[in-house]
């Protein structure tokens, strides 16, 4: 027999009837009153001690020998009714009125049964009508209070009261509150018909947290409601802060599960003035299981143009989690017969994969793809990202690594990776890249202790690369063309090397590399007298080469404190420290003369030869390892870094010592001199450096290039010293100086703040910026990647007090001088800021000023407003071939997101 909560009530009611009236084994025995049960006394009863059923007795008659003819009865007893232990108490008292047939519970009543609990200020159980009352209680001030609680498992009902009959099963439930699946109904009268079906009449469901003074809620007149599973109901409509709107419908269906649910994505609408009316992002969502999903969304364009988009999820606990997604558009520009009529089909495949560390320790797997059309971001007119159309570079990397650990330990990884430039539509992807590496071996370091000297240093390890490489176009991608120009090579290496302390302060290192290249195709060249042209002939085949160098390098570190405050003085600043590390170097490259070839080049005018020409080549031109080398360097390479920092006063006053603060974090000089070449042995001195500043929020990084060598009049290099042609030692060819400045409310107010207010998932998936200088999502519908699990932020009483706000500041400057242009080449400045000027209300913008071109960049100004369970966003590109808006309202809810309205104007396309 099935059991529930009336039955459990009928039971309980039946315990209590025969404890009273002296039914159970120990009753008096003559017809008195039972002693009465003292204030909050609480009563734990054994039900099946008094429903267990009796023996059956046999009617057969004995036998002649005075033995039943039958060893069991025939009919079995029924199986007990219920299985635990009920207890029930009140504050007051517990009473039965023998008169009016009532047993009851006052003041702070409860009864509790497995796991059903019923909380009142009152419990009636009437065995006249075999119905169960639970309702409230007045306190002093004449007001109710105890509203009854009933709770059985995860489900809670709060209503004012509870009314049901023990036979019939059915309940009235008044005024009711309940949470389902995160929406709450308030109910004037609901009845329950069985287990898993209430019928309610004028309730109230919203999914504001606000219960007393809802935002707004959906009046269902007379609604159907199965709990956890959906609500189905009659004319419906929607009020805001109880004023009825015309929103509504004459019926419809809300789901209520906890868990995901398959379902319809409802799409948004608009116009464009080149492809008519649209739908966008409509389809449906597939719960497939708790660890992988996929929604199908689609677009239509009444001129003909769609679009499709499939994006998945997945996520094991503990070992995996990543994304995929892929994206087609097939788009028509105006109509056809129309000179301006235009049909294309653009693409994208994004993957984003990564293992848990926990998985596997030695072994991992991550993948991060992003390929596609060229002009995907640039033509696309259903972007998730409105910033993506700035990116000129898709890269994609599926990596697979493992160690073999022992002694020693061998490394083992597969790559295969792609790069795509979008300007110029040229691809190169490695299918595969291999590595495998064996860890450092000293054949002559003691088994204890550190290693000391040239000899115990002595190390040397073996590496292995292997790549197939492939260089195509958007046109030829996976065509056959793309797989017939693919070029594949092995290189060994084994490198050799040494190092020890050199007079103490010294640290001289030195190395020695082998190599050797195994390639499958080499070409062959010559010239074609007749065609009067250079030919060049592949050929297939194993081949192959080695080569080998060395270099040694000597380096020290140097100290330096320069003080500013004398003894008993206290100066602001109070010294400075400077550590220097110079470091030479000497690089020796051998020139492999035997794997060159040469052929003549004869230019004749009619019988007699004018000119003839040697060039030189080698076979392994195309190796994708490089070539060997044919020219002999023996280079010395000097290379100085600089570090300073600062010794001052701290503001503390209670600080006992002084504060330091860095003022350079690096500044580095190198260059190199060739003594084998026979000009130019100088290379440019370049140099380099970099700080932060303003507490770490901005930093700094430049460079520049200084040449020592003069041009003549054609703006050519030379073999002549800049300062003998008249002019200073060195001729700045380029520079480059970035600034980049983050800072914040919480900046001035002593806060950190460690976690941004919006994900740059996406903007990073789709190979952009990691920050917002180029603007951030604007799919606000989009919920899967706009899910925000941020606790939110409660607005102060007082709350321009305070207010948030954030800016980032990013300032490029570049100077070209190589052929004396003397220009600057680019320079801009970028700066996106949000600031929450009252209490759920937030502007910002994301734009930039070219201060070569004057003119500004790319604009995004963006307005949000928190309505709590509903959210506004607006968002405006204001001019350039991007110009487009944005609005969106919407029910934050997971259940109701598909009550929104959204508007938005499209790019159209320029010629």
């Amino acid at each position: 027999m099935r059991t529930n909560k009336f039955q459990i009530l009928f039971a309980l009611s039946f315990t209590m009837f025969i404890n009273m009236f002296g039914f159970a084994q120990d009753r008096p025995k003559s017809g008195g009153e039972i002693a009465p049960i003292k204030k909050g006394d609480t009563i734990a009863v054994n039900v099946n001690d008094v429903l267990q059923p009796k023996e059956a007795v046999s009617t057969l008659e004995l036998t002649e020998k005075g033995q039943d003819s039958t060893k069991k009865d025939s009919v079995k007893p029924k199986s007990e009714f219920l299985t635990d232990i009920v207890s029930y108490k009140a504050k007051d008292y517990t009473s039965f009125n023998k008169k009016e047939q009532k047993l009851y519970l006052y003041n702070e009543a409860e009864i509790i049964y497995g796991d059903m609990e019923i909380k009142a200020g009152i419990i009636v159980i009437d065995y006249s009508k075999n119905e169960v009352y639970a309702g409230r209680v007045k306190d002093s001030l004449g007001e109710y209070t105890q509203h009854p609680v009933f709770k059985q498992g995860t489900q809670i009902v709060e209503p004012d009261s509870i009314r049901f009959n023990i036979d019939t099963e059915k309940a009235l439930i008044f005024n009711s509150r309940t949470e389902q699946a995160g929406g709450f109904f308030d109910s004037e009268v609901s009845k329950k018909e069985n287990d898993s079906v209430y019928f309610v009449q004028n309730a109230k469901y919203t999914t504001s947290e606000n219960r007393e003074d809802p935002e707004y809620y959906f009046l269902l007149r007379k609604a159907k409601v199965v709990p956890d599973e959906k609500v189905a109901t009659g004319l419906t409509n929607m009020f805001i802060y109880g004023v009825p709107t015309p929103i509504g419908l004459p019926f419809a269906y809300f789901p209520l599960t906890k868990k995901q649910t398959s379902g319809v994505i409802f799409p948004s609408f608009g116009e464009q003035n080149s492809r008519g009316y649209f739908l966008q992002n409509g389809g449906y969502y597939f719960a497939l299981s708790d660890y992988l999903d996929l929604a199908v969304l689609g677009d239509y364009y009444t001129n003909g143009s769609y679009g499709l988009r499939l994006e998945s999820k997945y996520n094991v606990r503990y070992k995996f989690n990543g994304n995929l997604g892929f994206r087609y558009e097939n788009l028509i520009t105006s109509e056809r017969g129309f000179s301006d009529y235009s049909k294309s089909t653009i693409y994208n495949i994004r993957w984003s994969h990564s293992q848990d560390t926990k998985a596997s320790p030695n072994s991992r797997f991550s993948a991060s793809v992003n390929l596609g059309s060229s002009t995907y971001y640039q033509n696309s007119i259903n972007q998730v990202n409105v910033a993506n159309f700035l990116n000129n570079t898709l890269s994609s990397s599926i990596s697979y690594s493992k160690t073999f650990q022992g002694e020693p330990q061998v490394n083992f990884s597969a790559t295969a990776t792609h790069s795509q430039n979008t300007n110029t539509e040229s691809i190169t992807m490695t299918l595969p890249t291999i590595q495998t590496s064996v860890s450092r071996i000293f054949p002559f370091a003691s088994e204890t202790g550190t290693k000391k000297g040239i000899i115990q240093n002595i190390n040397f390890q073996y590496n292995l690369s292997a790549e197939n490489r492939i260089t195509t176009t958007d046109s030829l991608f996976f065509k056959k063309a793309m797989w017939d120009d693919a070029k594949s090579g092995i290189q060994h290496s084994i490198p050799l090397s040494t190092n020890f302390k050199l007079f103490k302060y010294f640290s001289l290192s030195a190395s020695t590399n082998y190599e050797e290249n195994w390639t499958f195709k080499t070409i062959d060249k010559y010239y074609d007298t007749d065609l009067e042209e250079e030919v060049e002939i592949e050929k297939s085949g194993f081949d192959a080469f080695r080569t080998y160098n060395f270099s040694t390098s000597l380096g020290t570190t140097l100290y330096g404190m320069f003080n500013f405050e004398k003894e008993g003085e206290d100066r602001k600043l109070k010294a400075i420290r400077h550590v220097m590390r110079p470091s030479v170097s000497y690089n020796i490259n051998p020139s492999f003369d035997r794997y060159w070839d040469s052929y003549e080049v004869v230019t004749a005018d009619g019988e007699v030869a004018e000119e003839v020409e040697t060039v030189d080549f080698t076979r392994f031109e195309d190796n994708i390892y490089g070539s060997p080398s044919q020219t002999f360097s023996s280079s010395l390479g000097l290379n100085l870094s600089n570090n300073f920092e600062a010794k001052v006063r701290d503001k503390d006053s209670t600080a006992t010592e002084a504060k330091k603060i860095i003022l350079l974090n690096n500044l580095n000089f190198s260059t190199s001199y060739n003594f084998a070449g026979d000009s130019l042995q100088w290379s440019p001195l370049r140099v380099s450096g970099g700080t932060q500043i303003l507490d770490d929020k901005m930093s700094i990084n430049f460079g520049a290039v200084l040449d020592p060598y003069a041009l003549d009049n054609n703006n050519s290099k030379i073999d002549t010293y800049n300062v003998n042609n008249g002019g200073s030692l060195f001729r700045l060819t380029s520079a480059n100086l970035t600034m980049n400045y983050t800072l914040n409310s919480k900046t001035f107010s002593g806060d950190n703040d460690e976690s941004r207010e919006n994900s740059r998932e996406e903007n990073l998936r789709s190979g952009g910026r990691a920050d917002d200088l180029f603007g951030v999502n604007q799919d606000f519908a989009d919920q899967r990647l706009n899910n925000n699990e941020q606790e939110e932020k409660k607005p102060s009483e007082f709350y321009n007090y305070k207010i948030p706000w954030s800016l980032r500041l990013a300032y490029a400057v570049n100077y070209s001088n190589a052929a004396r242009q003397n220009e600057i080449s680019s320079h801009s400045l970028m700066f996106s800021g949000d600031i929450e000027f009252a209490p759920r209300w937030s502007v910002g913008a994301s734009s930039g000023y070219d201060l070569k071109n004057q003119g500004f960049t790319y604009t995004q100004l963006r307005f949000e407003r928190d309505l709590l369970s509903w959210r506004m966003n607006f968002s405006w590109v204001p001019f350039s071939t991007r110009s487009s808006w944005n609005f969106f309202i919407g029910i934050k809810s997971s259940i109701l997101k598909d009550i929104k309205y959204e508007k938005r104007r499209q790019p159209d396309d320029q010629l």
